[in-house]
């Protein structure tokens, strides 16, 4: 795994430049209330332990620990090992791929590649390989809905603390010179809640999603080379089927690095 850092940086920049747009026009003190504060986030994340259990909300730390990393593997790079091991197994056997096993750093590859050298049923195979996609998936969304909800529901208490400003507001129009003030401090939690729903958790629950999603694909070409490296298939044909699950960039970047590496094997 490596840092991904572009989610800081954009929340950093995107918070920077919403300051910056104040500042131009008006004074940031005036955008800093701590009941609008306690209403709107806090009063949120109530309701978010409303709607999840306690396991799930315990969870969210190792969730945006998710947020910051990204995989290492490459596909162009997994589909150019896969080869390399169908190669091997075709000459010297499945059991001689046992050795390879301790320098990859993938435990979904590794684990199905001792499935294989194992001589599990094919089919038994895709079964169980696709089962823990399932799993890992189901426990992925998860954590994505936690901060789906929370976007939903982070307007919803701005938006809720707005009526309670107003009431307030409509409260004292006996002195004119509250109203002004009064209906600013209303609609910061309508501020609030737009921002931190816009900003922090939707972008959040976005970006868990195309993880997700690109974590299951790349599952699935795992699971085609395994079985095509089981079934003994031409290392040539195993690259053609795999490398449909590359963009074209992706296809160049392979091209060269398979060209690389035979030429590597040749020295």
């Amino acid at each position: 795994m490596k840092r991904n850092l572009l989610p800081i940086i954009g929340s950093l920049l995107g918070m920077g430049l919403i300051i910056w747009a104040i500042n131009i026009n008006g004074e940031i003190v005036n955008f800093v209330d701590i009941s609008s504060i306690l209403i709107t986030v806090f009063g949120s994340f109530c309701a978010l332990m409303i709607s999840f259990p306690y396991k799930t909300l315990l969870n969210i730390p190792n969730v945006m620990k998710n947020l910051l990393i990204t995989a290492k593997d490459n596909k162009y790079e997994l589909i150019l090992l896969m080869s390399n091991l169908s190669r091997k197994a075709r000459m010297e056997g499945l059991l001689a791929l046992e050795d390879d096993m301790v320098e990859i750093d993938n435990d979904f590859l590794t684990s199905g590649l001792q499935m294989v050298i194992d001589g599990v049923e094919p089919d038994i195979i895709k079964d169980i390989m696709e089962l823990r996609l399932a799993t890992l998936e189901r426990r992925h969304r998860t954590g994505q809905e936690v901060f789906e909800k929370w976007g939903e529901l982070a307007p919803a208490f701005g938006m809720l603390g707005t009526l309670i400003g107003l009431i307030v507001t409509l409260t004292r129009l006996d002195d004119p010179s509250n109203i002004g003030p009064g209906m600013a401090t209303a609609l910061i939690t309508t501020f609030y809640g737009s921002l931190m729903a816009n900003l922090v958790f939707i972008p959040i629950a976005s970006n868990l999603s195309e993880q997700t999603d690109e974590e299951i694909f790349v599952g699935h070409l795992i699971i085609d080379g395994l079985l095509e490296i089981q079934a003994g298939s031409n290392p040539r044909i195993l690259e053609e089927k795999l490398t449909t699950y590359l963009s074209p960039e992706e296809r160049e970047l392979f091209d060269e690095l398979r060209i690389v590496s035979e030429a590597e094997v040749y020295e």
